[in-house]
């Protein structure tokens, strides 16, 4: 008998042990996936940082670190519609607002522009009501003057140029006349066409990849190394200007030298070796740009020469190159 009962309570219990066993796997199961859903966060989260450690330790290549915005809205925020104070000034018994105007009806106090430089297009504008009536039925007693601000697109354009082949029937030769001659023999650019690309290059900073794109935005299919070609044959032109503003700095009797750095000429991957700009100022506000791969001592003295006329001075920070020079060729040194 009691063997039995001690079988039935087994028995009975086997029920709560399945039960237990089948928590434990799925309590296993969520922990696994749990587990899972972690290690996916901590990859995302490691990958997050990674970048961020670039950004701020890489290189400069590497770097972009966004300036804020205060003007910037957070992701879900609202835009709060402006609140302008109105002004008041006082008038007996009660307060009466200030008109607001617009600042561009009021054209004296904004003078954006300078009228001996720039073109000024004027039209006049008269009221409806004056429409029909002569001068003597109405009178003018002000002006209000209202400047806008106009930008006209620029654009290109291609010279045709028809040059007929003849025969001439009594001595039968075939004559043709010559194509107009170029700065740049065989050339398809015109003088004007390789002046603003130097301009837009060396002047506005505007890369010749993008003078490409804007070529080809205006209907020019040309190549890239044409125009590296044409800038290149450009900037030959202007080496006897260069010789001689340069000869001109050198003949005057006060000069002012200084160097500054420049990267120039790749030394390794992302990399590039560091030149040197030697600008020397004249008395004539003229100013050449001289080159040199270093900042070596010897430089000066073959930018300036050797032979200095008498009561010769030469301006410039105290870097020991200059005294040198001076002390080497007898000039004063400012």
């Amino acid at each position: 008998m009691g063997v039995m009962q001690g079988s039935a309570s087994v028995d009975s219990s086997t029920p709560n042990v399945v039960a237990m066993s089948a928590d434990f796997v799925a309590m296993l199961r969520l922990k696994d996936e749990q587990i899972a859903s972690q290690a996916e966060q901590i990859a995302a989260l490691q990958h997050q940082i990674e970048w961020f450690r670039r950004q701020i330790f890489g290189q400069k290549s590497e770097r972009f670190i966004a300036e804020s915005n205060p003007q910037q809205m957070y992701l879900g925020q609202m835009p709060v519609p402006e609140t302008k104070s109105e002004k008041r000034k006082t008038i007996p018994a009660h307060t009466r607002r200030v008109a607001s105007q617009d600042g561009a009806d009021s054209g004296e106090s904004l003078k954006f522009f300078d009228e001996s430089r720039v073109p000024i297009r004027s039209i006049r504008l008269d009221h409806p009501d004056t429409a029909g009536k002569s001068p003597d039925q109405y009178k003018v007693i002000g002006e209000k003057i209202t400047y806008r601000l106009i930008q006209n697109p620029g654009s290109y354009e291609v010279l045709k140029v028809h040059r007929p082949v003849i025969k001439i029937k009594q001595t039968e030769r075939i004559v043709c006349a010559p194509a107009p001659a170029g700065v740049i023999d065989d050339s398809r650019a015109d003088v004007s066409f390789i002046a603003g690309l130097l301009v837009d290059k060396f002047a506005w900073h505007l890369p010749l990849y993008r003078q490409h794109q804007r070529l080809e935005a205006a209907g020019i299919s040309v190549s890239r190394p044409w125009l590296t070609q044409v800038s290149q044959k450009g900037i030959a032109l202007l080496a006897p200007i260069y010789a001689a503003q340069y000869a001109s700095v050198l003949q005057s009797r006060v000069k002012a030298m200084d160097e500054t750095p420049i990267k120039a000429g790749r030394s390794g991957h992302g990399k590039m070796n560091t030149g040197y700009f030697w600008p020397v100022y004249g008395e004539l506000d003229e100013v050449c740009f001289p080159f040199h791969t270093s900042r070596n001592h010897d430089f000066v003295s073959s930018a300036l020469g050797l032979v200095q006329t008498p009561g010769s001075v030469l301006l410039s920070d105290g870097y020991a190159a200059y005294q040198r020079y001076a002390e080497k060729t007898g000039l004063t040194h400012a």
